[in-house]
């Protein structure tokens, strides 16, 4: 049963695979909504096994970005560590995997803090940000086509980091204010050590 302030969802009549690549997956939906309206819509379907953004802290006041390039904007970006789930792991073992491909880190502290989407009317991709602290050095063979750059921020300096013209990923900047809040909650209760 729909709970009252919950809209019910819309009934797919027809579902149809319109392009494929080997990273994209183009799928239509026919909808029909409660009301009888109906609609075809486009969407992106994501990975069921997920993804995983990493805010990986060397110490308590600093945390690692990294520079690689963005095909999209055809230019090198600044953003978090993050990358697919491999079949078989967890979010925990996936994030370590990847901090160590990405940025020559393990973490014996890795702890989910949130999971976010990115466009949802057009895609079904989640991501899920994780807090690794308690770092040492590991690096891991990974999949880029060039080594990447790996960079020291100071975390709580936030409106520095928004005014570059090279960071501005919507999930990295959201993974980063949410970090920044929680060890600030911590630090009220006491302060950190790791």
């Amino acid at each position: 049963m729909t709970p009252p302030d919950r809209p019910q969802k819309p009934a797919i009549l027809d579902r149809r695979s319109v392009a494929k690549s080997r990273l994209f997956h183009v799928e239509s939906l026919d909808l029909r909504f409660s009301n009888g309206a109906e609609r075809t819509f486009e969407r992106l379907t994501g990975s069921d096994s997920g993804a995983v953004m990493i805010v990986a802290m060397p110490d308590p006041e600093h945390v690692l970005l990294i520079r690689e390039y963005a095909a999209g904007f055809e230019d090198y970006v600044l953003t978090l560590p993050k990358g697919l789930v491999d079949p078989g792991e967890d979010i925990i073992t996936a994030a370590n995997r990847e901090l160590m491909e990405e940025c020559g880190f393990g973490a014996h502290s890795i702890e989910p803090l949130v999971e976010l989407s990115l466009a949802p009317n057009y895609m079904r991709h989640r991501m899920q940000v994780l807090l690794a602290t308690d770092l040492y050095p590991r690096r891991l063979p990974g999949d880029e086509p060039e080594p990447l750059i790996v960079e020291t921020h100071a975390l709580f300096e936030l409106p520095a980091l928004l005014a570059r013209e090279d960071f501005h990923e919507a999930r990295a900047i959201a993974a980063l204010f949410i970090a920044r809040d929680k060890l600030l909650e911590r630090e009220a209760e006491g302060p950190l050590r790791w």
